[in-house]
Formats: C-alpha cells, sequence, structure tokens
C-alpha cells in the first residue's frame, strides 16, 4: 500500500476548532439591547406588570419549594422519631428483618410520593393562576 492510497481526500479528517472563549454581553452594548428586544418578541415580558408578576411566580414556586422540603423533612424525622421511641418494633422480625428497618425502609417512600404529588399539583395550579394573570394583561 502505497502513501498516495491512504491519503485519499475521504480519510482525512479536518483539524479540530480551537478552543472559543463564549461571554455574555456587557449591560448598555448593542447586543445587550438586541437579546432583550428579541426576547420581547418571543413572548417574554414587555412591560413591568409582566416582569411583576413573573418575579412573583418565581416567589411563590421557591416558597412553595422551601416549605414542602421542610415538611417532609420534619415528616422524615417524626417518623423516626417514632420508630425509635417504639422499641417493640425492633423485636418484631418479618422475613428475618426487624420490622423498624421495613418501616424506615419502606415507610418513606409513600411519604416522598406524597409530598412529590402534592408539590406538582400545587405549583401546577400557581403557574395557571400566573397564565390567567398574565392573558388577562
Amino acid at each position: 500500500m502505497t502513501t498516495s492510497d491512504a491519503d485519499t481526500p475521504s480519510d482525512r479528517q479536518p483539524p479540530a476548532p480551537g478552543r472559543v472563549r463564549v461571554t455574555a454581553p456587557h449591560a448598555g452594548s448593542p447586543a445587550a439591547s438586541v437579546g432583550s428586544a428579541s426576547r420581547e418578541a418571543d413572548g417574554g415580558p414587555t412591560s413591568d406588570i409582566a416582569g411583576v408578576y413573573v418575579r412573583s411566580l418565581i416567589r411563590s414556586q421557591l416558597r412553595l419549594g422551601i416549605v414542602f422540603a421542610l415538611g417532609f423533612v420534619v415528616a422524615t424525622a417524626l417518623f423516626v422519631l417514632a420508630i425509635a421511641l417504639v422499641p417493640q418494633l425492633d423485636t418484631t422480625f418479618v422475613l428475618g428483618v426487624p420490622l423498624s428497618w421495613l418501616l424506615l425502609g419502606a415507610g418513606v417512600y409513600p411519604l416522598a410520593i406524597t409530598v412529590g404529588g402534592l408539590y406538582v399539583r400545587t405549583a401546577t395550579r400557581n403557574e395557571a393562576r400566573y397564565r390567567a394573570l398574565a392573558e388577562d394583561e
């Protein structure tokens, strides 16, 4: 095999592009103002009231997430505390495993699923209220 056979154009790979540093435009530059204009054209906030609605939605979703996370932590801690305060659960065995272990291993999942479902339902309701307010504008 000769070197000319191995160097066919289809076998050559193009050189890899060099590293490129991408940065955001500075506030007040022409590129920054173009981005805000395109956001308005895409259905983004177009007025001060729309911005207030978006910030309100973000705050309510954050508050909702914090409340549900804290609620889950407190409920889990109470679940563990209740198991720790009932010593009979350690002496009761199901299939060779202490009942307290089974409750800790399998009992927290229904709690997590319930808290997650309630969060999704409430967050969806918040977003529906936001959409109703945004459409009325």
